[in-house]
């Protein structure tokens, strides 16, 4: 018995089915477009910075900082002056190059590029502008050595050149919204490049 064949056939390139040049420019566009990547940490395009500190809210709070890139954000060191005796307070980056207020207010809020909560810098979530405290002595003296993480000097959305930097009247407890319950803003200074 021979199989059974069919009365006709078609080439099979006839029954492939044909796409149009829209489909077809649809189809390359798709498998040529690149994948999502995450963004790349920023960088600092500026070595160096300062801030000159003059008292706020009628206190005698004034100094030095320099500010400098290092990896994952920004060196502040110096001296401050004029704190009322041994104590430990707080220092932030704020958003506003603004120190013309008498109680330093014109500086707006903390520097915060992500919107984060505030905390404490290196430890979780937290403010661009956060940083550790510092410790004056019983001189009212205090050597400055924090790090704000983040953030950078130069053109970018984490570029604090132009921003203030704030010293408050006491520590900063780290987890009360929206500052950290630091007291007043007894020094500020705004943060100009340094060439």
């Amino acid at each position: 018995m021979t199989p059974h064949r069919p009365a006709f056939r078609f080439p099979l390139r006839r029954m492939a089915p044909t796409l149009s040049a829209a489909t077809m420019l649809l189809l390359g566009a798709c498998a040529s477009a690149p994948t999502a990547r995450a963004p790349a940490p920023e960088t600092s395009t500026l070595a160096h910075a300062q801030a000159v500190m003059t008292p706020a809210s009628a206190s005698l709070v004034s100094g030095k900082l320099s500010l400098t890139a290092v990896a994952g954000g920004v060196r502040v060191t110096g001296e401050l002056g004029g704190l009322q005796g041994a104590g430990i307070h707080a220092i932030h980056i704020h958003e506003k190059g603004d120190c013309s207020a008498v109680d330093a207010t014109s500086a707006g809020g903390h520097f915060n590029p992500d919107a984060q909560p505030h905390g404490r810098a290196g430890q979780g979530a937290h403010h661009g502008g956060d940083m550790d405290n510092f410790v004056a002595d019983a001189q009212g003296v205090a050597r400055v050595d924090v790090q704000a993480r983040g953030v950078t000097l130069g053109g970018n959305r984490t570029d604090i050149v132009g921003r203030a930097v704030v010293v408050h009247a006491v520590a900063d407890d780290y987890t009360t919204q929206p500052a950290g319950n630091a007291g007043a803003r007894v020094a500020c200074g705004i943060i100009k490049a340094v060439p």
